[in-house]
């Protein structure tokens, strides 16, 4: 299944009421959307029709984190009313506004993404959806972090390694989607800094000259799930009813957690 099909399915799976993308270069990834959406890259240049209430951010990731509220744009979609004519909670719109799906696809190098993570992260809660695109390259060369190839994933594929380290309270599934793969990222604790604290740490350690080191469990994507049978998954419904329904972490995260740890202990 190649990635955009599989992003088509992600958006159904989840039934996510908001979205967030960083990194939008033509707005074929955008083009998926039907919900109010965010889409931040510092050069866009969309070409494709965009059937959805957007607002297009034409600045860098850190300096639309940087504002004062930058998901003020997803407020209006979380309107009393319009929850109570959905079958959702109407108490939603006085709560913080959090985001439902998040697809992370800015610069290809493993320090912005991670970035992008832990400002995400701040907008999100347990029930969000996060999404790393280009985490299975294919070749060494394909990885490098600075571009000599054609298709050219970066060294993004770290923050696998990073996450499952630092943050062993998330869980997350690698999907062997076509071209280069994506990790998925449940669990999200806005009141963590773990990798906020630690970021030094961790660019001293994984920033590394070329030519990167690949794992050979990520160029033979020995973990990744198969996308059919993680978007045909048991969790979704629950997870989108339980959202809906406002239910907080104590009640809502646990059985994910297990639900998700089945799926991926199959590999």
């Amino acid at each position: 299944m190649k990635r955009h099909e599989f992003l088509r399915g992600l958006h159904k799976a989840t039934a996510n009421r908001n979205y967030l993308e960083i990194g939008v270069n033509d707005g074929r990834s955008l083009t998926l959307s039907r919900v109010p959406s965010i889409a931040v890259d510092p050069a866009f240049k969309v070409v494709t029709e965009v059937r959805c209430d957007v607002h297009l951010v034409k600045a860098t990731s850190d300096d639309f984190f940087a504002r004062d509220n930058p998901l003020a744009h997803l407020k209006g979609g979380r309107h009393p009313l319009r929850n109570l004519r959905r079958g959702r909670s109407p108490f939603g719109y006085w709560r913080r506004t959090t985001l439902d799906l998040a697809f992370i696809d800015g610069m290809h190098l493993f320090e912005y993404a991670l970035r992008d993570f832990i400002n995400i992260e701040k907008h999100s809660d347990w029930s969000s959806v996060i999404v790393f695109d280009d985490m299975l390259p294919r070749s060494i060369d394909e990885a490098a972090r600075d571009r000599h190839t054609n298709a050219w994933t970066g060294d993004v594929y770290k923050v696998i390694e990073i996450l499952n380290r630092y943050r062993p309270d998330l869980v997350t599934v690698l999907v062997d989607t076509a071209p280069t793969g994506q990790l998925i990222v449940f669990g999200a604790d806005p009141e963590n800094t773990v990798l906020k604290d630690k970021y030094d740490e961790i660019i001293a350690e994984f920033e590394v000259p070329d030519p990167q080191k690949v794992p050979e469990a990520v160029l033979e994507r020995v973990k990744a799930v198969k996308p059919e049978t993680f978007l045909e998954a048991d969790f979704w419904r629950p997870l989108a009813r339980a959202r809906g329904r406002g239910l907080g972490r104590s009640r809502g995260w646990e059985p994910l957690r297990k639900a998700l740890e089945g799926l991926t202990a199959d590999r």
